[in-house]
């Protein structure tokens, strides 16, 4: 369920302000407003830390993704070659018998 934006206008802000400065007094608002700043500072900091991770999973990932690629293409190179050299001495002999 969605609350449209609108139901924070200006009257229900001022109220609210009214209300939480009635609750926690003059002298401590500071004090809220600090820990509202530090919580938002580790928030942040965390949420950087998680982004940075899963980019260096994704990055892992592909890495491996493009090592395997290398690998099966050497393999298939060197099967290749193989098999060249085997037709290379059939021929050979071959031609020696004929």
């Amino acid at each position: 369920m969605n609350l449209p934006l609108a139901v924070f206008d200006g009257p229900v802000i001022w109220v609210v302000l009214f209300v939480v400065l009635l609750l926690f007094g003059g002298s401590k608002l500071p004090e809220l407003a600090r820990g509202l700043g530090k919580a938002k500072k580790e928030f942040k900091k965390a949420s950087e830390e998680v982004e940075d991770e899963v980019r260096n999973a994704v990055e892992e990932d592909e890495r491996k993704k493009f090592r395997m690629k290398q690998i099966e293409e050497e393999e298939r190179a060197a099967v290749r070659a193989k098999l060249e050299a085997e037709e290379r001495a059939k021929r050979a002999q071959d031609g020696k018998q004929n």
